[in-house]
């Protein structure tokens, strides 16, 4: 028995010093902070992450907000190829950010990679302006500068510093600001969906000052140097970054990586296909077929992680056409608003300032959603579940895209009137913009049901090791849709030579593609709703669910009854001496 007690302090040993080995900081990292606190260390972190988070939201929709109306008037683009320049950008920001976190894990290291990203944030935001730059209003001696960029490559630049944004706005959100720097670790799913509620409410809010303030300067008071605005604000994040570095740059703990994910997936299926057809099927799931121990080359550690998260799959997959119909905002939604009569009481109204519109209902509900959820989690016997409101959300979306199609339909009813636009006179709908707030409302109101719900059980229903894997896929899935709605705005246009995509939107039938698109959003909302029962368990524990499964907790276990079967001999009165040898 010492030997027994001397092995268990041993194991504690070397389980406390793995802890701390996980929780060490990076080289680089302050050690000064280590005099505060730990609450106000943690508080003080959390705070200058958000900081920094916001003032990259901030330059990314100060990039956003007015992209179209600067493509066609500025660029020459025709409306179509607009919407599909300003999806494909939302969409690569999206995706940089599992491409950064890659890199920093596998090949640059994350302190030298977040000082690359910073210098082309720098860069990409320094350079729009350049690319606006009214080289035509400058004048020497009275006489044009003939120094003027061409239109080629204005949009070489262009192309150029909107990517190199893209990785910068990428690596920020990947290494200065994962979900890992928040500490959600022990947090329960009421907790979790309180988190993202909020944080997600605090985006908006952000949003909502970039499209009423940052959209008017750039269209009204100075469209050609509006692009300095993105740049001023991501200058800033930057002095946060470099001033508190130390405390940002944070090391998640992960027990797999992207790679070994889509390795497990793809040696599953391949060792899958080969048994089917010769030797027939005998594992309980197909990605047991990547495990070493049926032929594959990966442990079972990485292949019951992969099981977790393979599950939340189809979530994930329903979440595409979800967010193709939001990003109608910055397309579809506001072309049809730029068309449409923007004077407002002798005052124009930015275009990019209707979004607000979408962001009011969700500022609204979470307070009300973050009471009901009180109440719902409060209760044991209910086994609440975010589901409810992800279907929900998807019929509104689907609803709103309809509405859009109604609201197109009569705004081609007014009389077309000119309307002034970053010095351009255009003929446009004397329809008041107000008229198409309602499919506003209601993108705002699916906005503020699915996104912090998806968050929620993309977090939850994984084990810890996993999740930022999981928050990755969700992300690419995101991502996916944003070029989904790019191609279909390419398709639609090529296919029906420009009748369901006009660039004058008076000549072509634009409300079909709204049909078309809220058609396959229900569709797509009834496929989810009939999976939706595969994600209402929010209250098991997967971790524990998942460590158990493991060959060591296997063997742990076998240990601790086995010491506890010796222990049983050796006090039982009723076994014999004879018996106990």
């Amino acid at each position: 028995m010492p030997d027994a007690d001397r092995r268990d302090v041993q194991e504690k040993g070397v389980l406390n010093h793995m802890a701390d080995k996980e929780h060490r900081p990076l080289p680089g990292r302050s050690n000064h902070a280590g005099k505060l606190p730990q609450p106000e260390k943690k508080l003080h972190e959390a705070v200058c992450v958000l900081l920094v988070e916001l003032c990259e939201r901030f330059t990314f929709f100060g990039i956003v907000c007015n992209m179209i109306l600067f493509c066609t008037v500025k660029l020459g683009y025709r409306s179509y190829q607009a919407a599909m320049v300003n999806m494909c950008f939302v969409g690569t920001s999206m995706l940089t950010p599992v491409l950064v976190g890659w890199l920093a894990e596998y090949l640059v290291g994350r302190i030298k990679l977040v000082c690359i990203c910073m210098f082309l944030h720098f860069l990409g935001t320094a350079l729009l302006p350049v690319v606006s730059f009214p080289f035509e209003d400058v004048y020497i001696d009275r006489r044009h500068i003939l120094h003027v960029l061409p239109k080629r490559e204005q949009k070489i630049v262009f192309y150029f510093a909107l990517l190199t944004a893209s990785l910068g706005i990428g690596g920020i959100r990947a290494i200065v600001c994962p979900l890992s720097a928040y500490s959600l670790e022990d947090c329960g799913p009421k907790e979790l969906l309180s988190f993202f509620n909020w944080f997600h409410w605090l985006v908006n809010l952000n949003s909502a000052v970039v499209f009423v303030s940052i959209s008017y300067i750039q269209q009204s008071v100075a469209r050609n140097l509006g692009f300095l605005i993105p740049f001023v604000s991501g200058l800033m994040a930057m002095i946060t970054i470099h001033m508190v570095r130390g405390e940002m740059i944070y090391k998640p703990k992960t027990d797999s990586s992207l790679l070994t994910t889509f390795g497990v997936i793809f040696s599953a299926l391949k060792k899958c296909c080969v048994r089917y057809r010769y030797f027939g099927t005998g594992v309980a799931s197909w990605l047991d077929h990547a495990k070493e121990n049926h032929g594959g080359q990966y442990s079972e550690t990485q292949v019951e992680g992969t099981k977790s998260l393979a599950r939340l799959f189809p979530l994930f997959t329903f979440q595409i056409l979800y967010r193709t119909c939001i990003m109608q905002i910055p397309s579809g939604y506001y072309l049809q608003t730029m068309n449409s009569n923007l004077h407002f009481g002798g005052f124009v109204l930015p275009v990019a300032a209707m979004n607000v519109i979408s962001i009011v209902p969700l500022l609204i509900l979470v307070p009300i959603l973050e009471c009901i959820n009180s109440w719902l989690f409060s209760s044991k016997d209910t086994g609440h579940s975010p589901t409810i409101y992800i279907v929900v959300g998807h019929l509104s979306a689907a609803l709103s895209v309809m509405v859009a199609g109604f609201s197109e339909i009569h705004r081609k009813h007014f009389p077309q009137v000119e309307q002034t636009l970053s010095e351009e006179v255009l003929l446009v709908s004397s329809m008041p913009c107000f008229h198409l707030a309602p499919q506003y409302v209601l993108l705002g109101v699916a906005e503020a049901l699915v996104t912090p719900s998806c968050s929620l059980l993309s977090f939850r229903l994984v084990p810890e090791g996993m999740r930022g894997i999981s928050m990755h896929f969700l992300a690419l899935f995101n991502g996916a849709g944003c070029f989904l709605g790019a191609f279909f705005v390419q398709t639609a246009y090529a296919g029906t030579q420009g009748n369901w995509f006009p660039h004058l939107l008076h000549e072509g039938k634009l409300e079909r593609f709204f049909f078309f698109l809220a058609s396959l959003m229900v569709v797509n909302t009834l496929g989810f709703w009939t999976i939706a029962h595969r994600y209402n368990n929010l209250h098991q524990d997967c971790t524990n669910e998942f460590r158990g499964s493991l060959p060591g907790e296997k063997l742990l276990k076998h240990e601790k009854a086995i010491k506890h079967y010796n222990a049983v001999l050796e006090s039982s009165p009723i076994l014999s001496p004879v018996e106990k040898t």
